[in-house]
């Protein structure tokens, strides 16, 4: 990839990822009361990791490639589906939320994927590799919880018909 094309490309995505954190925290504070917010402060400290991967990049300084733990505390936020329920009130705000991050993560993954394509140097590889894996890692969060507040609404809306699938 030519210097000046990388340069170009890594500050969109440096400009993508700052975006994406400020949606996030945006969002948190949207959803004070409920569990959205905790999810968007891990996913914008995520978002904010990576632009300061890319800002290091940028600056040809060294930078670690490291596994945020934002999965497994995203995960158990919303192990206990009982309090997960008793917010049922907020499914259509939550399912807007989830669904424009989804698309969001889509865009985040694209990007990279179209970097990578363009580069042949290893160590950008390497980083483009990661934010790919990185972004698909949180866009399974968001399409896991919005599957999850999907069959809750179900759950609530049509409790009366029928027998539930116990995996709720």
């Amino acid at each position: 990839m030519e210097g000046d094309d990388i340069m170009t490309s890594l500050e969109f995505a440096i400009e993508m990822e700052l975006d994406g954190q400020k949606y996030y925290l945006e969002q948190a504070k949207l959803n004070e009361s409920n569990s959205v917010k905790n999810v968007c402060l891990l996913l914008a400290k995520d978002e904010e990791y990576h632009a300061n991967i890319l800002k290091r990049k940028m600056s040809e300084m060294s930078y670690a490639l490291e596994e945020t733990g934002s999965y497994t505390q995203i995960k158990n936020i919303f192990k206990d589906m009982a309090n997960f329920k008793s917010h049922i009130n907020e499914i259509p705000t939550q399912l807007e939320f989830y669904r424009s991050a989804l698309e969001n993560e889509k865009k985040s993954i694209n990007l990279y994927i179209e970097l990578l394509a363009k580069t042949y140097d290893e160590k950008e590889r390497e980083l483009f590799h990661y934010l790919i894996e990185q972004e698909k890692l949180h866009f399974k969060i968001l399409e896991h919880l919005t599957s999850d507040l999907r069959h809750a609404e179900e759950w609530i809306e049509s409790a009366e018909f029928g027998l539930r699938n116990e995996e709720y």
